[in-house]
């Protein structure tokens, strides 16, 4: 767990990384790869009661600052993104 990516980035604990690992989302290339929503989304399908502040930190990780230091558009942007993601 030491040598862990994911680990390393900023926002990014103990449990949201151990729960971005259940999903299959193993380091950075995923992770931007599934991008914020994505990887928010399989947290969720995977079971886990993740709240919109691990969507937040995931998108603060990618960018290399703290969460709550996100645009609050982007911010918009991505509650909107979801929104539409979790539509049935």
């Amino acid at each position: 767990m030491h040598n862990d990516e994911l680990l390393r980035l900023r926002n990014l604990g103990k449990t949201s990384t151990q729960w971005l690992h259940a999903t299959g989302i193993h380091n950075l290339e995923e992770l931007r790869r599934r991008g914020p929503v994505g990887c928010y989304c399989a947290v969720r399908a995977r079971g886990f009661r993740a709240s919109k502040a691990l969507l937040f930190a995931i998108a603060g990780a990618l960018q290399d600052v703290h969460w709550n230091q996100l645009d609050p558009a982007y911010k918009a942007q991505l509650l909107d993104q979801l929104r539409k993601e979790e539509k049935p």
